[in-house]
């Protein structure tokens, strides 16, 4: 199927790829993950909290899983947790007050300017404040997968809202994300600021690094890590990963 070097750090998206959106990770990934991480060095870099890292990751892992081989960088890696004994922030790259007041404000005209209209029914919160990220979810947070996937595969009714955003918020990093998202960050923070961050934090050079995920496509959160130069591996949803993890554990690669 693929080829991951021996010895290569492996970077993965979380949702999509590790899990189904915003959804638990199934048992037989978890299985896989934890033997994975046994033999290899693995980072996640997703636009999630730690918070939802916990919820939808890290709690269903086996509780003796080697953690210490695993590196988190939350919210398109503005936040990084490593694991000492328990899970520890080494960094945040907080927003201030005012930054935060400004991104709301900018969300606001963009729905005046857009004569856009909020779903009927949300599920949770439709802007979430991530400490180190704004993110806009059209149904909330909490909304239900299979009405999250229908919305907007092809990303174009984000883009309309993204080009506006862009307009009103040109000291920051717009970034559609997810099914039904869209991330603010500070400026030149996204997956490609990951990899250098990675780079840096675990001195491993991006030629022994690989990215997986569901979304490097133009348009896509994970595309920016396409412009780092680093090996890339698209799949097409967490059973098409769980197959690639398979493959290699098997040929202990």
């Amino acid at each position: 199927m693929y080829k991951i070097r021996e010895g290569k750090l492996i970077i993965f998206d979380l949702d999509g790829t590790l899990t189904p959106t915003k959804s638990p990770i199934e048992l037989e990934m978890s299985e896989l993950f934890t033997k994975l991480l046994e033999k290899r060095k693995v980072a996640v870099v997703s636009g999630a909290d730690f918070k939802q890292y916990k919820k939808q990751f890290i709690d269903h892992l086996d509780a003796e899983s080697n953690f210490n081989n695993l590196f988190l960088f939350p919210t398109c890696s503005s936040c990084f947790y490593k694991y000492d004994n328990e899970w520890k922030k080494v960094y945040e790259l907080a927003f201030s007050a005012e930054e935060k007041k400004r991104i709301y404000d900018a969300f606001e005209k963009t729905f005046h300017e857009l004569n856009y209209k909020h779903p009927q029914k949300t599920y949770g919160e439709v802007i979430e404040d991530r400490n180190s990220q704004i993110t806009f979810s059209v149904f909330g947070q909490d909304a239900p997968r299979e009405l999250k996937e229908k919305y907007d595969p092809t990303r174009e009714k984000r883009k309309a809202i993204k080009e506006i955003l862009d307009k009103y918020l040109t000291e920051f990093e717009v970034n559609v994300s997810g099914t039904t998202s869209i991330d603010v960050t500070k400026k030149g923070i996204d997956k490609a600021y990951a990899i250098y961050q990675i780079e840096t934090a675990l001195q491993v050079t991006k030629e022994n690094m690989v990215f997986i995920g569901d979304a490097i496509v133009p348009g896509g959160n994970d595309y920016p890590v396409k412009r780092t130069g680093i090996d890339c591996i698209p799949v097409k949803d967490y059973k098409e990963c769980m197959e690639l993890i398979r493959e290699v554990l098997e040929k202990n690669i």
